[in-house]
């Protein structure tokens, strides 16, 4: 696969892999055996970016995500970019599947984050450490300290942002350069592009997670579509009520003629737009099926021409749409 930077040197493959699906959130976790070997597969395919958190887990293991993506990519850690996050826990107390998020970004709380994330990836150092949500209690510049820190210990090489604010950004990077914001971005979310224009001046890339819309432009979700009501948070997303689908339509048939033009399908035509976008932003789908993985991975060799692109846009900026889900809700601790 072809590779990209983020920041000034973090090489990374143009598609990076978000595990998240395979413990939480997305149904019923994946057998860890059969996990590990869709990650490991990957690999072999191409992917050198793998993306994980502290948070993705299931019931009987809060951080099984970090354990299947360290065992899968043990043997080829020097060949790959391992990307965890700190910073969040779930509010246990709610009974919604999908789980209030409480922001912690104590300096304590980091450095006992870190080093159990380093245990269960099994590995001495993390190569982009993000920061998973942002806490209004600590300060940019007090958790951009404790990075300057864990880099001078060995402990991460480069550090991130998600959901990061332009004003929260600036002041984190005068302490401790970041090397990239993953913010939620796709054809149904384009309000962080706002963002891109800072992102240029401070030479930060972009990592894109959720950038199928939770898989709705993969056109795969139709009026019947069945999520699993305790484990799966496209239960309660917008973009997959019957409604939505009337609403959607005509994006989705954008997506079908465009993805016929250039023998393509949906799914690529969404990563391939934000790809030709701009040389820094980096999509993490999050495939579990070695299928769907092989069919995102082909988007990086597919190319719109900067004139397609804008076609695309305009075409996005008048169509009819549903809501897309915004995001879990962060609560104060």
């Amino acid at each position: 696969m072809n590779t990209r930077t983020l920041g000034t040197d973090l090489e990374v493959s143009a598609i990076g892999l978000g595990c998240m699906g395979f413990s939480h959130a997305y149904g019923a976790p994946t057998e860890k055996g059969e996990a590990v070997r869709a990650i490991r597969t990957a690999y072999d395919m191409g992917y050198t970016m793998f993306d994980t958190a502290e948070t993705y887990g299931t019931a009987s293991d809060p951080h099984e995500n970090e354990r299947l993506v360290g065992e899968a990519l043990k043997d080829v850690r020097d060949n790959v970019q391992i990307v965890t996050k700190f910073g969040i826990r779930f509010d246990e107390s709610s009974t919604a599947v999908n789980k209030p998020l409480i922001p912690d970004s104590r300096p304590e709380t980091i450095r006992a984050s870190v080093e159990g994330s380093l245990q269960r990836l099994q590995i001495d150092h993390i190569d982009l450490y993000f920061q998973h949500r942002i806490d209004p209690s600590v300060e940019p510049e007090t958790v951009a300290q404790v990075m300057a820190d864990l880099i001078q210990e060995g402990k991460i090489t480069h550090w991130g942002i998600s959901e990061a604010s332009e004003d929260y950004l600036r002041r984190a990077h005068a302490v401790c350069p970041v090397t990239a914001v993953q913010n939620r971005y796709s054809m149904m979310a384009r309000h962080h592009a706002s963002l891109f224009p800072v992102l240029e001046e401070l030479n930060v890339g972009f990592v894109a997670f959720s950038p199928m819309a939770n898989g709705l432009l993969t056109a795969r979700y139709g009026k019947d579509a069945r999520f699993d009501s305790k484990l799966d948070y496209r239960r309660a997303m917008p973009q997959f009520t019957p409604e939505a689908a009337d609403q959607n339509r005509k994006l989705l048939q954008l997506l079908w003629d465009l993805a016929e033009q250039k023998g393509a399908t949906p799914a690529q035509i969404s990563l391939s737009w934000m790809l030709c976008k701009k040389p820094w932003i980096v999509p993490i789908p999050g495939g579990r099926k070695v299928e769907r993985m092989r069919e995102n991975a082909g988007a990086a060799e597919l190319i719109l021409s900067p004139a397609e692109v804008t076609a695309i846009d305009k075409a996005l900026d008048s169509i009819p749409m549903s809501a897309v889900f915004g995001g879990t809700a962060v609560k104060s601790r």
